[in-house]
C-alpha cells in the first residue's frame, strides 16, 4: 500500500510539471533584441544570451538575437568583452540591453621592489574594504589582485593574514559564515591577532557552531584585552548564550560588558549591552526588568545620532507590541515614522541595522496592525493605504501583499466586500508577483554563492603556489643573504674611504678657515697702521697752520684757529681706533676741517657742503678720515695756487637704498700744473699721503667685497679742476 501511495504521488508531481511545461510553451513567444556598448551605442556580435530554462542563442554581426521567452523570466547576457547582464522580461517588446565594457585593472609587472609590491598591496585592500557592502564580486577582485605576486615578489604571512581577514569580513557581510570560518581560521594562522579571534569567535555563533564560539570567547578572557575588546568579547558569549537559549548566561555576559562599558564611557556599547539585556529579559517574560533596560537603552539612543535612535525605537514598540501595549507601540512608531522622513530627506540612506523594518512602508504596517488589535478598524485604514503606496513606490513587493491582504480582510469585517475583493484580487496578483521575484532571487542567490565560492578557490589556489614556491623564495633568500653581506664589506671599504676624505676635508677646510682669519687679522693690522700713519700728517699740517699765524704776529687769529683746531683734533683721536664710523660723523669731521683750511686761506676759495635731503645718513657707515686727504689735496695743491678766487664743493647724494656718492670739485689749477709747481719734498709727502688712502680703499675693498669705488678726473678741457667722486656701498 505504501508503495502504490509512493507511484501514485510521483505520477501527480510528473503530470503537474508537464502541465506546467505546457502551460509555459503555449504562454511563450519570440523576444526579439540588440545588445550595444553604452558610450558608443555600437551593436556587439557573438554575446552569449540564455534564458534560466535553457533556451540559448547569441547575437549576430548587428549585435541583434532572438530567443524564446515568456514575462517573468530572466535573461543572462554574458560576453568575456563585459560584465554579465541580467534582464527580467516584463512584455513582449523588443529590448534594447546597454553594456558597459569591463576596464579590468592591469596589474604592474614592473614593480620588483618590496616597498612597491607592499604599497599595491595596501591599495587593493583599501579598495576591497571600500567596495565590500556594494558589490562582493569586485571587493573579492581586488584581495585576489592584493595577493598575487608581483614580478616574484612575494607577499608576507601579515599580508597574507590581512587578505584571507579581508575575505572573511567580506562572507560575514554577505552572510557566509561557513566561508568565513575558514578565512579567520586561515588569517589567524597566518598571523594571530586578538581583533582576528574575535570575529573567528562571532563567525563560529553565526554558522551555529555554538560550542566552538563559546570556547574560541573563554579562551579570549585569558589573553591581555583592551577594554573595547573585553567588551567585545563579554557581548559575543551574551550573544551565543542567548542563542542557545541560555538567558541566565546571556545576561550576565551582557552586564560584565556593560560594567566595563560604562566605567569607560564606551558609549555606543552601552546602548547596545542595555537594549541586549532588555531584549533577554522581555523574551524570559520578566517585563518590569525588561522595560527598565529599554527605557535605558531609549534614552541612551536618542543622544547618539538619528539613526540609532530609530532602530532603539524600533525595538522598544516591539517590545511593547508583544505585551499589547499598543497606545505606546503606536506613539513610539509614529514617532519613528515622522524620523524616517528626516532621515530619507538628509541622507541618501535608511539605516543598514534592521533595515527590512526601518521602513516607512513597514512602519505604517505595524502601526496598523496595531490598531486593528484594538478593533480600530477605521484607524486602521490610512496607515494600510500609506503602506500599499509607500511599498508599491519602493518596490517592496512583501510589504504591499501583506498589507493589501490585512486591507481586504478588514474591508471584509466591516462589510465592505466590492473593496475587500478588488484588494483580494490585488493581493492575488502581488502573491504571484512575488513568486517570480522569490525565484528570480533565489537564481540569483545561487549564482552569487557560486561565483564567490569560484573567486575564492582562485585566492587559496595562488596562496597554495606561494607555499609551494616558499622553498625556492627561501633559497634565494639565503642567496641574497650572501650578495648582502658582501655589499656590506664592500660599503663599509667605501664608507671608511669616504670618512678618509672627508677628514681630509675638514683638515683643509679649517687650514683654510684659518688663513682665512689670519688673512682678516693681517687686514686690520694694516688698516689701523695706516690711520696711524695718517693722524702725524694731518697733525703737523695744521700745526704748520698755527706757526704761519705766529710768524704774522696774528695772536687773535692764531689762538682762534687754535680752540677749533683743538675740536677738531677731538673728533679725529675718538674716531682713530674705529674702523668705520657713522657717515653723519664723517660729515662732521670734514666740516670742522673745511672751516679751518678756509680761515686760512679765506682770501684763495670758498667753499659748499651739501647734502640731499633724502640721503639716510644713519643707515651709512665710513672708514674715519678717509674724504680728508681728498679735501686737503684740493685746497692745497689746487686752489691755494690760484690767482682769483677759487671754489671748493662738496656733495653727498644717494643713489639707491644700498649706495651713496661723494663728489669733491675743486676750479683749482688742476693735477698736472700743480705737480710742476710742487717741491720733490711736497711731491714725496703728496706721494706718500695718497698712496696711503688708495692702500686703505684696496684693503677694505678686500675684505667688505667692493665697499668704496674712488674716481679722479679733471674738471675742465684745459686740465684744470680737479673732481674726485667716491662711490659708498652700504654693506
Amino acid at each position: 500500500m505504501k508503495h502504490l501511495f509512493t507511484i501514485l504521488l510521483i505520477a501527480f508531481t510528473f503530470g503537474m510539471s508537464q502541465a506546467q511545461v505546457r502551460k509555459k510553451s503555449e504562454q511563450a513567444f519570440v523576444l526579439k533584441g540588440i545588445v550595444v556598448e553604452a558610450e558608443t551605442n555600437l551593436p556587439i556580435p557573438r554575446v552569449n544570451v540564455e534564458i534560466d530554462d535553457g533556451a540559448y542563442t547569441t547575437t549576430n554581426g548587428n549585435g541583434e538575437f532572438s530567443i524564446s521567452a515568456e514575462i517573468g523570466d530572466e535573461i543572462s547576457i554574458r560576453s568575456d568583452a563585459f560584465k554579465p547582464v541580467y534582464y527580467t522580461v516584463k512584455d513582449e517588446q523588443n529590448i534594447t540591453v546597454k553594456v558597459q565594457k569591463d576596464e579590468r585593472e592591469v596589474l604592474p609587472i614592473s614593480s620588483t621592489s618590496k616597498q612597491a609590491s607592499a604599497g599595491l598591496f595596501e591599495r587593493y585592500i583599501d579598495s576591497a574594504k571600500a567596495t565590500l557592502r556594494e558589490d562582493a564580486n569586485k571587493s573579492i577582485s581586488y584581495v585576489t589582485k592584493a595577493i598575487q605576486p608581483y614580478s616574484g615578489a612575494s607577499i608576507t604571512k601579515r599580508q597574507t593574514a590581512i587578505a584571507f581577514e579581508t575575505l572573511g569580513d567580506i562572507n560575514l557581510y554577505w552572510d557566509q559564515p561557513d566561508l568565513a570560518v575558514d578565512n579567520f581560521k586561515r588569517s589567524i594562522s597566518e598571523s594571530p591577532g586578538i581583533d582576528r579571534r574575535i570575529k573567528l569567535a562571532n563567525a563560529f555563533r553565526m554558522n551555529k557552531n555554538y560550542q566552538e564560539s563559546i570556547a574560541a570567547y573563554k579562551e579570549l578572557l585569558k589573553a591581555s584585552l583592551g577594554n573595547y575588546q573585553k567588551v567585545e568579547v563579554y557581548e559575543g558569549l551574551g550573544d551565543t548564550y542567548k542563542a542557545i537559549n541560555d538567558p541566565v548566561k546571556s545576561v550576565f555576559n551582557y552586564q560584565k560588558g556593560l560594567d566595563i562599558a560604562s566605567a569607560h564611557q564606551i558609549t555606543p556599547k552601552i546602548t547596545n549591552l542595555n537594549s541586549k539585556i532588555a531584549e533577554v529579559y522581555s523574551e524570559s517574560g520578566a517585563v518590569e526588568e525588561a522595560a527598565e533596560y529599554y527605557d535605558n537603552s531609549l534614552n541612551l539612543a536618542k543622544q547618539e545620532n538619528p539613526k540609532r535612535a530609530v532602530e532603539e525605537k524600533n525595538k522598544v514598540a516591539n517590545f511593547y507590541n508583544r505585551n499589547r501595549n499598543f497606545d505606546e507601540e503606536i506613539k513610539l512608531r509614529s514617532e519613528t515614522l515622522d524620523e524616517l522622513e528626516d532621515i530619507e530627506e538628509n541622507e541618501a540612506e535608511a539605516p543598514d541595522a534592521q533595515a527590512s523594518q526601518l521602513t516607512l512602508q513597514r512602519q505604517n504596517y505595524y502601526i496598523a496592525n496595531a490598531y486593528i488589535a484594538q478593533d480600530k478598524y477605521k484607524d486602521a485604514i490610512p496607515y494600510l493605504k500609506k503602506s500599499i503606496k509607500e511599498a508599491a513606490s519602493k518596490d517592496d513587493l512583501e510589504v504591499e501583499k501583506d498589507a493589501t491582504r490585512k486591507l481586504s480582510e478588514i474591508y471584509k469585517g466591516i462589510g465592505d466586500f466590492g473593496k475587500a475583493a478588488e484588494n483580494y484580487e490585488r493581493y492575488v496578483a502581488l502573491v504571484d508577483e512575488l513568486y517570480v521575484k522569490k525565484e528570480q532571487e533565489l537564481s540569483q542567490a545561487k549564482r552569487f554563492n557560486k561565483e564567490i565560492a569560484l573567486k575564492q578557490n582562485r585566492i587559496i589556489s595562488l596562496e597554495n603556489e606561494r607555499e609551494l614556491n616558499a622553498s625556492s623564495y627561501k633559497l634565494a633568500f639565503e642567496n641574497q643573504e650572501l650578495i648582502e653581506k658582501n655589499n656590506r664589506v664592500q660599503k663599509w671599504v667605501i664608507f671608511s674611504l669616504i670618512l678618509i676624505a672627508l677628514l681630509l676635508m675638514y683638515t683643509a677646510y679649517t687650514q683654510y678657515k684659518s688663513v682665512k682669519r689670519q688673512r682678516y687679522a693681517n687686514n686690520m693690522l694694516a688698516l689701523k697702521s695706516l690711520r696711524t700713519q695718517m693722524n702725524p700728517h694731518f697733525i703737523f699740517n695744521a700745526l704748520n697752520s698755527v706757526n704761519s699765524f705766529i710768524a704774522m704776529s696774528d695772536e687773535r687769529a692764531a689762538n682762534k684757529y687754535l680752540s677749533e683746531f683743538s675740536q677738531l683734533m677731538r673728533s679725529v683721536l675718538e674716531n682713530s681706533e674705529e674702523d668705520f664710523i657713522p657717515l653723519s660723523k664723517e660729515i662732521e669731521l670734514l666740516e670742522l676741517y673745511v672751516k679751518l683750511e678756509h680761515f686760512r686761506f679765506k682770501d684763495k676759495f670758498e667753499y659748499t657742503i651739501t647734502i640731499d635731503e633724502s640721503l639716510q645718513l644713519a643707515e651709512f657707515v665710513i672708514p674715519p678720515m678717509l674724504l680728508q686727504p681728498y679735501v686737503e689735496n684740493a685746497v692745497w695743491h689746487g686752489l691755494r695756487y690760484k690767482e682769483e678766487k677759487g671754489h671748493l664743493d662738496i656733495h653727498f647724494k644717494q643713489i639707491d637704498a644700498e649706495t651713496v656718492t661723494i663728489t669733491i670739485t675743486d676750479d683749482g689749477i688742476g693735477r698736472k700744473k700743480s705737480k710742476l709747481l710742487k717741491t720733490e719734498h711736497q711731491k714725496k709727502q703728496n706721494s706718500k699721503g695718497m698712496g696711503n688712502i688708495e692702500k686703505r680703499i684696496r684693503i677694505l675693498n678686500d675684505m667688505y667685497k667692493d665697499k668704496v669705488d674712488v674716481s679722479v678726473s679733471d674738471v675742465f678741457d684745459t686740465e684744470e679742476g680737479t673732481r674726485v667722486v667716491l662711490v659708498l656701498k652700504k654693506d
